[in-house]
């Protein structure tokens, strides 16, 4: 359960939001482990607020996949498998190459320079935090990285759709990062060169490099998941 300590110190039109982001990453980090069980009261006295924004905040984050919810009991955190975790990379992989292959057919077009900055911020601030193996970092900006990249191709559903997904690769793979003593260079860095491949239109630099992603993302949980098939 999150850490106590008062209300949460938001308006009250912004509630649902900052309660479902607190949340998420809370289950992100691990620190709302996987099968954890709760109600809209504990989480709602937890906060310091109102059942009413909770209760949206949770059914928010079920949508997402990341909660379940349970018959006359609550919720629960959601307890991905071996086999989820290959069903979502499989998933990812496809959607990232349809997108990229769309960018091959229509032309990447022109990007924005200020866009590019942005992106090209969190792609060094990711592959910082990865080559030194700081892992709650590295989670915060490898997911700003990805949602600001796929913006570029200007379609805010597959930008959404791949966000749950990596959110939800997150989930998986960290209580297996955890346990390792010293992450440094453990996760994937390649985030710079992926936005030279897209700055440079080199749509096929970019999808190899993504598919290099997904190659290192599977290969490091079967490293650490004994039970991964």
């Amino acid at each position: 359960m999150p850490d106590g300590g008062g209300s949460l110190p938001v308006r009250r039109s912004s509630l649902r939001q900052q309660i479902a982001d607190a949340l998420r990453d809370e289950v992100l980090t691990g620190r709302l482990e996987a099968g954890r069980h709760f109600t809209v009261k504990e989480i709602a006295e937890t906060y310091g607020v109102s059942a009413t924004p909770v209760r949206e905040a949770l059914v928010d984050l079920t949508a997402q996949g990341l909660l379940e919810v349970e018959q006359h009991r609550g919720f629960q955190v959601r307890q991905l498998t071996a086999d989820d975790f290959q069903s979502i990379v499989e998933a990812r992989v496809f959607v990232v190459e349809a997108a990229f292959r769309m960018m091959d057919e229509q032309g990447m077009g022109d990007v924005p320079a200020d866009a590019l900055a942005s992106v090209r911020r969190r792609a060094e601030a990711a592959a910082r935090a990865a080559h030194a193996g700081v892992l709650d970092v590295l989670i915060g900006c490898d997911l700003r990285f990805w949602r600001e990249l796929t913006a570029i191709g200007g379609n805010p559903h597959i930008c959404e759709f791949l966000d749950r997904l990596r959110v939800q690769t997150w989930i998986y793979t960290v209580p297996h990062l955890r346990a390792v003593p010293d992450l440094a260079g453990v996760c994937w860095a390649g985030h710079v060169d992926l936005v030279d491949a897209v700055a440079a239109r080199d749509t096929g630099a970019a999808r190899q490099l993504t598919l290099d992603y997904h190659a290192h993302t599977r290969a490091l949980v079967e490293k650490l998941d004994p039970a991964h098939p």
